[in-house]
């Protein structure tokens, strides 16, 4: 990305106006090329001037709904682009998350990004470059077929002297042409009919090309969505109870009456903010407001008990099987041994580092909102019900957060500022505080998941039964966030499904039923905590379960586990090739586990999985030490195989393996979401710790590269085989089977002593 003279900051500080797009073309650059055309939906992705946009100097300006999470997926789309057009990295530039100026592309989730969005990306060049040929055929009098292009120069193969640029080609107008896109969102086929670059000939994508998002970080001059600022702009702050959703009782408006700045109490419906002049203002006006909360309609379970008992207990209103081979009833009639055990995974939070924040401007039947969501369309939408407005008539531009997760396709804070600023009828900034976002993050749910499995006489696995057992996600499509909740708007369904992969499915066992059922997330008057979906939903207790399983039955016939998985590892020899690959990186030798006893307090071990989440192909193998005496587990090294197909940027990918990895040990050894029924009881770092520099593991990374086959995602499957890995390498250090995340050291002592 090239360097440009003037920071952001200093022209914030200069102009007094928030800075839209990733460059500073993207405004000229709609203005040259993308004129009208803006409708209820974004723009007509069957209009090839609403994918992108050339300059009269050859910049090529990218409009697309995806938007940068801290995963580096804009430097990879903008490599795919490149790449494509057969121009200079340098010259593409990237126009995220404007509901004016792009295509709706579904949210950037589920590490789905370069997999499909950079899909329609590649074929929306393609379809770009095959026009500009056709446009340089008649200005060069040369057959298409005989023209070649060299960073955004078309030349006549063998008369390189006749050649012309794309910006003399096009530059400032627009190509005025129709493409076939199908489908929505995500989904969407994007001229499917344009043949695109042979994967042999890439020069661009594949290489590790420098984060463009990265040196501004590391200034301290990138602007955050915390960062925002609009002239005019005032300060709110949200009032929320401690539990459930209640109607405020009382308020007593006197108990803030001597804090200076204080421009009005907002109340609407059970919502109650503080809108102030300045943000200190606003933060003392919420703290010392008085309000009484009236009895809330749904009581709090008394805490995490209580919810596995529910969870047990009440029968689920969807059973999501995932697969159903042979006749288990046959198969464990068969079985010479049977293994049975039940696995509890808890309530774990996004632990954002940057509570969310917003800036909305609500004028009469109009909105613009500035905000870190995942969804730029699914935020806008949601606020224009809210406000019962047109969807066209909200503009959000996107800012980016501090971490996400899958916390910020639930953008509550954007709602909270559009009510706020409504109600003030100016621009109004919301920034949670840490606490606020510790109680009201829309958790990733507990699961209560059980296996069985039998083996018959020759050790073969001849059965296995899964089934997990989650709630669904509170906070979706179906249902209203926070706010809208507040103001009255009802939720019109039982919500999101937190996944079904990880149950085993990978194996080719003869008899086989691999259920994810549904748990109702209300019911007799209860309600856990609000949840969504956690990076990988689901997968980690899942695959924690399923491998912890596979790994007690190899214990147990006293084979190698990694052997064991390769012998039912038959459907894809994907992921068999990447475990093995993995093993021999991490130095594997073939034995049963658990180790031979060790004499010392501090015992180590070794423990490997596998997964496959959305077809990325996983294998991790943890090193472990285990204090007898205190409980801790410490996690040495952790080598993890990675093969998403198609490698876009390899060095961008073992990033998000990086941060994967050691977000995965700080969640399999200390986070648990403690509440009973007045409210959740770790609402700061000190009560909900994260793991810390001293304690992360060595890594390595082994990268398989598929260039015959389509890119996969990297943002989130190698979180997935890591907790699974590491309570494995507890038992073959100490012989103790973990049952329950996070592995505290009470848990670890509770086990070795059973």
């Amino acid at each position: 990305m090239e360097t440009k003279s003037i920071s952001r900051r200093d022209l914030l500080k200069s102009t007094g106006v928030l800075v839209v797009g990733f460059s500073f073309f993207g405004t000229a650059a709609r203005a040259l090329a993308q004129g009208e055309g803006l409708s209820v939906d974004g723009m007509d992705p069957t209009v090839l001037d609403s994918w992108l946009a050339i300059s009269k100097d050859g910049t090529v300006t990218v409009f697309t709904g995806k938007v940068e999470l801290g995963t580096g997926v804009v430097t990879a789309l903008a490599q795919i682009v490149a790449e494509e057009l057969d121009v200079s990295f340098n010259k593409v530039y990237m126009d995220s998350g404007d509901t004016d100026k792009a295509v709706d592309q579904g949210v950037t989730a589920a590490a789905r990004t370069i997999e499909r969005g950079g899909v329609q990306l590649r074929q929306a060049s393609a379809a770009a470059r095959q026009e500009l040929l056709k446009l340089a055929s008649t200005r060069l009098d040369s057959p298409v077929d005989k023209l070649t292009v060299t960073d955004g120069v078309v030349s006549v193969i063998g008369s390189p002297s006749k050649k012309i640029a794309y910006g003399d080609l096009l530059g400032g107008k627009r190509f005025n042409i129709k493409i076939v896109a199908a489908g929505v969102g995500w989904d969407m086929k994007v001229a499917p009919d344009v043949p695109a670059k042979n994967p042999k000939d890439y020069k661009i994508v594949g290489k590790s090309i420098p984060r463009v998002d990265l040196p501004e970080k590391f200034t301290g001059e990138f602007v955050y969505s915390q960062d925002a600022s609009v002239p005019g702009m005032l300060h709110g702050r949200v009032v929320r109870p401690a539990t459930s959703i209640s109607a405020p009782a009382s308020i007593d408006e006197s108990s803030i009456k001597n804090i200076p700045g204080v421009v009005k109490i907002v109340r609407e419906g059970t919502f109650v903010g503080v809108v102030a002049e300045t943000e200190w203002a606003a933060i003392q006006a919420a703290q010392a407001l008085k309000v009484t909360w009236s009895e809330p309609t749904l009581k709090m379970m008394s805490g995490p008990n209580e919810v596995f008992d529910y969870l047990k207990n009440t029968k689920s209103f969807k059973d999501n099987v995932v697969t159903n081979r042979g006749n288990l009833d046959a198969g464990f009639s068969q079985a010479q041994k049977k293994y049975e055990a039940t696995y509890y995974w808890p309530f774990q939070l996004h632990g954002m580092m940057g509570p969310p924040c917003a800036v909305a401007d609500v004028q009469g039947d109009k909105a613009t909102i500035w905000t870190g969501t995942q969804g730029p369309f699914r935020t806008r939408d949601s606020i224009a019900r809210m406000l019962n407005i047109p969807p066209k008539n909200v503009h959000l531009l996107y800012r980016e957060g501090s971490g996400s997760y899958g916390r910020l396709e639930s953008d509550d804070v954007a709602e909270d500022a559009a009510l706020m600023s409504r109600a003030v009828g100016k621009p109004v900034r919301v920034q949670w505080m840490r606490a606020d976002e510790h109680a009201w993050d829309p958790k990733g749910p507990a699961q209560l998941t059980t296996v069985k499995a039998g083996v018959d006489a020759q050790g073969n696995v001849i059965a296995w039964d899964f089934m997990d057992r989650s709630f669904p996600w509170s906070e979706s499509d179906a249902n209203p966030l926070l706010a809208s909740s507040q103001i009255g708007m009802k939720p019109t369904g039982a919500g999101f499904l937190n996944g079904a992969g990880g149950g085993g499915q990978i194996y080719t066992f003869a008899n086989q039923k691999v259920l994810a059922a549904d748990i109702p997330w209300v019911q007799q008057g209860q309600w856990p905590l609000r949840t969504s979906n956690l990076r990988a939903p689901g997968d980690l207790a899942r695959v924690f379960a399923s491998e912890s399983t596979i790994d007690e039955i190899a214990a147990d016939q006293h084979v190698d586990p990694v052997q064991l998985r390769l012998r039912y590892l038959t459907s894809d020899k994907r992921i068999s090739e990447i475990l093995v690959a993995t093993v021999k990186k991490a130095g594997w030798t073939d034995r049963p586990s658990p180790a031979t006893a060790s004499t010392g307090d501090k015992v180590t071990g070794r423990g490997v999985a596998v997964a496959n989440r959305a077809n990325t192909m996983t294998a991790a193998v943890a090193e472990i030490e285990v204090d007898k005496t205190t409980g801790d587990v410490t996690v040495k090294k952790i080598t993890l195989g990675h093969d998403c197909g198609l490698i876009v940027n390899p060095d961008g990918l073992k990033n998000q393996i990086e941060g994967n990895v050691l977000q995965a040990v700080s969640r399999a050894l200390l986070e648990e979401v403690q509440f009973d029924s007045t409210g959740q009881k770790n609402l700061d770092w000190n009560s909900y710790p994260v793991i810390r520099f001293e304690q992360v593991p060595d890594l390595e990374i082994v990268l398989i590269d598929r260039p015959d086959m389509q890119p996969l995602g990297g943002g989130e499957p190698s979180i997935v085989p890591v907790t699974a890995a590491i309570a494995n390498a507890i038992f073959d250090a100490t012989g103790a089977r973990m049952r329950q995340v996070p592995f505290t050291p009470q848990r670890v002592l509770s086990a070795l002593k059973a």
